[in-house]
C-alpha cells in the first residue's frame, strides 16, 4: 500500500498506531510524494506483477491530504505504464475531506473507497476526533452520502475497541441499516510499553462481537451484505486462501510505501528495524523477494507454541497476526495470540454453520441457504 502523504492526517484518533511514524521522518519538512516517485513507484510496481489484473491502494495518514491532480498523475502514469493491463485503485480515507469533486473523480475512474467509521455516532466519537478533539460522525456521515449520490462504490472499515465491542447488534445493525454491503471490522489491540492500551478490546470482548455480529448477519444477510472475518472463515474452512493476510498461512504480501520511497515489511511494522530500503536506490521487486522480507513472512509460522499448533482451530487462525502475539501460555511458552481465547469462542461458535455453507458450496448450491437452516 502507498502512503502519498505519509503518516499525516487531519484527526487524531486515539487509537491509530500510524500518527507516530510521522516521527520517523521529523527532519523533512516536505514529508510528499513527490511526481517523480510517484511515477517511479508506478512504473516499478506495474513491472513487478505476474497477473493481468493489477490493484493499487493509497492509504495513509489521510491521502485524501494530497490534491485531485496527485491522483489523475497517478492514473496517466498507470495508463502510460500498463501496457494494456486492467488496473484498478482502492483508496482508505477517513470520509471527512469528500466532496462532491472528489466523488465525481472516483465514480468515473471506478474507485473502491474504503470508510473507516466505527458505528454508531456515540460509539464512533468516542475515539475518532479531530486534532482538536471535536467529533466526527456526521462528516464522516455526509461523506458517505456524497459517495452514495454519485454512485461510488464503497466499504466500512472498523475498529472493534474497548468501547463498542461491548455492542455487537447495535454496531452490526448500524451498518446493515446505511446501506453497507462490505463491512471490515478490525480488532484495536495496541500496547503503550508494557501495558494494553485502555482502548484495547479485551480477548473476551473480541469474542462476544464476533459471535453477536455473526448471529446477527447469519439470521437475514448471508449473500447480500458481506463481512470480511465471516468470508475468510469460510475460506478456510474450505481450504482456500482467505481475503484478510491475518487469518492466511502466510503474510508479508503487503508492504508499506511511505512518501519518499522508504519500503516497509508491513504497515503494521513500519520501524526502523523493518526497512527493506528505498525504491530509489534498490528495485521494488528486489526489496519485496530479498531475504530479509522472506524471514519476516516465515515470521507467520516460526516460534508458535504448541498451544497454537495443536490447536484444533489452527486451519482457521493460523495464529492470527504476528503483532498480537505476546501473551505467555500455561506452560510457558511464548509468542501466543493475545486474542487466541476471543478467535476459539467465535471458531466454536460458528463450527456448524461453517460445516453446513461450505457443504453447499461443494454441492454447487447457495451458502446463503444456511438462513433456511436457521428459522
Amino acid at each position: 500500500m502507498a502512503k502519498p502523504a505519509g503518516a499525516a492526517c487531519n484527526l487524531h484518533c486515539s487509537y491509530c498506531y500510524y500518527l507516530e511514524k510521522a516521527e520517523l521522518y521529523a527532519d523533512d519538512p516536505q514529508r510528499l510524494m513527490s511526481d517523480e516517485l510517484l511515477e517511479r513507484f508506478t512504473r516499478q510496481y506495474l513491472e513487478a506483477q505476474t497477473q493481468p489484473e493489477v490493484l493499487f491502494t493509497w492509504h495513509g495518514g489521510e491521502p485524501l491530504l494530497r490534491p485531485l491532480a496527485f491522483y489523475q498523475r497517478a492514473l496517466a502514469l498507470q495508463r502510460q505504464y500498463g501496457h494494456g493491463r486492467q488496473i484498478d485503485n482502492c483508496l482508505q480515507t477517513n470520509g471527512t475531506l469528500l466532496t462532491d469533486e472528489w466523488c465525481r473523480f472516483f465514480r468515473d475512474n471506478h474507485f473502491l473507497i474504503g470508510i473507516s467509521i466505527d458505528g454508531p455516532e456515540h460509539l464512533h466519537d468516542a475515539y475518532r476526533t479531530t486534532r482538536g478533539g471535536q467529533p466526527t460522525f456526521r462528516q464522516v456521515m455526509h461523506g458517505i452520502e456524497l459517495l452514495e449520490r454519485h454512485g461510488v462504490e464503497w466499504n466500512a472499515m472498523a475498529t472493534v475497541n474497548r468501547l463498542n465491542g461491548d455492542h455487537p447488534s447495535a454496531f452490526y445493525r448500524f451498518f446493515r441499516d446505511i446501506g453497507c454491503r462490505y463491512l471490515q471490522f478490525t480488532p484495536v489491540v495496541e500496547r503503550q510499553g508494557d501495558r494494553l492500551a485502555d482502548y484495547a478490546v479485551t480477548p473476551e470482548q473480541w469474542g462476544d462481537f464476533a459471535c453477536g455480529v455473526y448471529d446477527e448477519w447469519v439470521r437475514r444477510d448471508v449473500g447480500t451484505v458481506f463481512v470480511q472475518l465471516f468470508d475468510a472463515t469460510l475460506a478456510n474452512w474450505a481450504g482456500v486462501t482467505p481475503c484478510v493476510c491475518s487469518l492466511s498461512t502466510m503474510c508479508g504480501h503487503s508492504l508499506a510505501l511511505e512518501w519518499n520511497g522508504d519500503v516497509y515489511s508491513c504497515d503494521h511494522y513500519v520501524f526502523p528495524q523493518h526497512r527493506l530500503g528505498n525504491i530509489q536506490e534498490l528495485p521494488l521487486t528486489t526489496l519485496a523477494y530479498g531475504e530479509q522480507q522472506q524471514a519476516f513472512r516465515r515470521m507467520k509460522t516460526s516460534h508458535l507454541p504448541r498451544q497454537c499448533r495443536e490447536c484444533r482451530w489452527f486451519f482457521a487462525c493460523h495464529g492470527e497476526c504476528p503483532k498480537n502475539r505476546f501473551v505467555t501460555t500455561a506452560d510457558g511458552e511464548d509468542s501466543l495470540n493475545y486474542l487466541c481465547q476471543g478467535y476459539r469462542r467465535f471458531f466454536g461458535h460458528v463450527a456448524s454453520d461453517m460445516d453446513f455453507m461450505l457443504a453447499e458450496w461443494q454441492a454447487g448450491r447457495e451458502a446463503a441457504n444456511i438462513m433456511t437452516r436457521n428459522l
